[in-house]
């Protein structure tokens, strides 16, 4: 059977759903996916309008035991249907957003959806009316089994980050050997078990400039990083490091490993984003859902004029499908 593929809309007023309108108004998607758009008829159709996309058309249901597998379904998801203003910041996008996105943790757990792409919010929108919103990686852990841990992903790396969305100020309150260790653990039955790495090895990055320089530059390489790369090769992993950040991310080292785990945000972000912001995925790995999105925001400045590129969405349905037919294969091995 087609991965049933559940999509939400993000903030409707961004390039959520031009993106979800540019991806699948190319019929081939659907032989190997049945879409679940989690939204409004009348909200999606405004955007059509806006954008001159009128090649795409979807199955409207408000039940999905409804759903026909060579189509874009669209459930009726909204409880408030705003009028679409399309490039602003406003609490109606959010709520779009947050209903959109609760609509389809429901159907998750009842088993209606294998799989989750997320378009792009704004979280200060979902927070006018959600004040405990941080984002997407720490609603869906708070809704589903296990501890998440955001892995983005492009053909030349997967690269995870020991914190999330924290200040840098709070980065080091989060460097700990244990800390380490579970993300490691994370990263390691995720590369093992969603992208079907026999033996995955594993490159950690310092958290100080040149890896703190044998303790020149700051001790937690020497107190912290190094033991608990110690403490994983213990327990079978092949973990190596800790790698200075600046000169990390050449095309040999990138080659010479199968995952990645940097030390906060945009440490592993910059680069990554330098290398593969067009067709790049974030992944929520080590919870019981599948859940993929593209690596930008809601772009605001370009809603609505046909300038949105829908690449990294596109990869981000690509990676769902193969991550839920690699679990079920992982699962039967």
């Amino acid at each position: 059977m087609k991965t049933r593929l559940g999509i939400t809309i993000g903030d409707s007023n961004g390039i959520g759903i031009e993106i979800i309108l540019k991806t699948f108004k190319d019929n081939r998607m659907l032989d190997f996916c049945t879409p679940v758009i989690f939204g409004s008829n009348e909200i999606l159709s405004q955007h059509k309008k806006i954008l001159q996309i009128h090649n795409v058309n979807f199955n409207v249901v408000r039940d999905l035991k409804n759903l026909k597998p060579n189509k874009i379904n669209l459930l009726e998801a909204l409880k408030n249907k705003a009028d679409v203003k399309i490039g602003e910041k406003n609490i109606d996008g959010g709520d779009n957003a947050i209903n959109s996105i609760d609509c389809a943790i429901d159907a998750y757990k009842k088993n209606k959806i294998d799989a989750l792409v997320t378009a792009p919010i704004n979280k200060s929108s979902i927070q006018k009316n959600k004040s405990d919103f941080i984002g997407h990686t720490e609603y869906l852990q708070n809704n589903f089994n296990g501890n998440s841990l955001m892995i983005m992903v492009s053909e030349v790396m997967k690269i995870a980050c020991l914190t999330g969305h924290t200040s840098l100020s709070n980065v080091k309150n989060y460097i700990s050997k244990e800390n380490i260790i579970e993300n490691l653990l994370i990263l390691n039955n995720s590369l093992k078990k969603d992208f079907g790495k026999v033996k995955p090895k594993i490159a950690v990055l310092g958290l100080n400039p040149h890896a703190g320089e044998s303790g020149m530059l700051g001790n937690e390489e020497i107190e912290i990083i190094i033991p608990a790369i110690d403490d994983t090769k213990d327990t079978g992993l092949l973990v190596f490091g800790p790698y200075s950040a600046d000169s990390f991310f050449t095309t040999k080292n990138l080659s010479a490993f199968d995952g990645i785990l940097a030390m906060y945000h945009d440490q592993g972000l910059i680069p990554f984003k330098t290398l593969a912001f067009d067709s790049g995925v974030n992944f929520t790995a080590g919870l019981d859902i599948i859940r993929t999105s593209p690596v930008h925001g809601t772009a605001f400045e370009i809603a609505g004029k046909g300038l949105a590129n829908e690449n990294s969405f596109r990869q981000a349905v690509f990676l769902a499908c193969e991550i839920y037919k690699q679990r079920k294969l992982f699962i039967e091995t």
